[in-house]
């Protein structure tokens, strides 16, 4: 697996993607946790209006399969179930007027809801 930086946003061929502002986010909320034994767990789990939703939660759990990607200090991690579902896929966080939060740009989702909880 490759790595290279383009405009501000790490690129990991093949992998998952976290970009450097969602590194950072999550690298200021586990200091305000005070934990650094945890890791940004990303899931595919059955649900919402088009059949999947995205989970990401921190999560001091390896579980058997998982798959884990270093973004600096910060470690992400995929279940064997949810990896194929995420391969490509890239995080970013968004802090703008209208919205605030992660964001998952997912090449292999085939559609979503229109209110963006869910994917198929």
């Amino acid at each position: 697996m490759s790595t290279e930086t383009v405009q501000d946003v790490s690129i990991q061929t093949g992998g998952i993607l976290l970009s450097d502002v969602a590194a950072e986010k999550v690298a200021s909320l586990l200091a305000q946790e005070g934990r650094d034994d945890l890791s940004l767990r990303v899931a595919v789990q059955p649900g919402g209006c088009s059949g999947l939703r995205y989970q990401l939660y921190f999560d001091d759990r390896s579980l058997d399969g998982d798959t884990v990607t270093e973004f600096g200090s910060v470690k992400v991690v995929t279940d064997k179930m949810s990896t194929p579902y995420l391969m490509g896929a890239s995080i970013d966080f968004v802090d703008t007027i209208e919205k605030q939060g992660f964001t998952i740009d997912n090449p292999n989702a085939q559609g979503s809801c229109a209110c963006g909880d869910s994917f198929n």
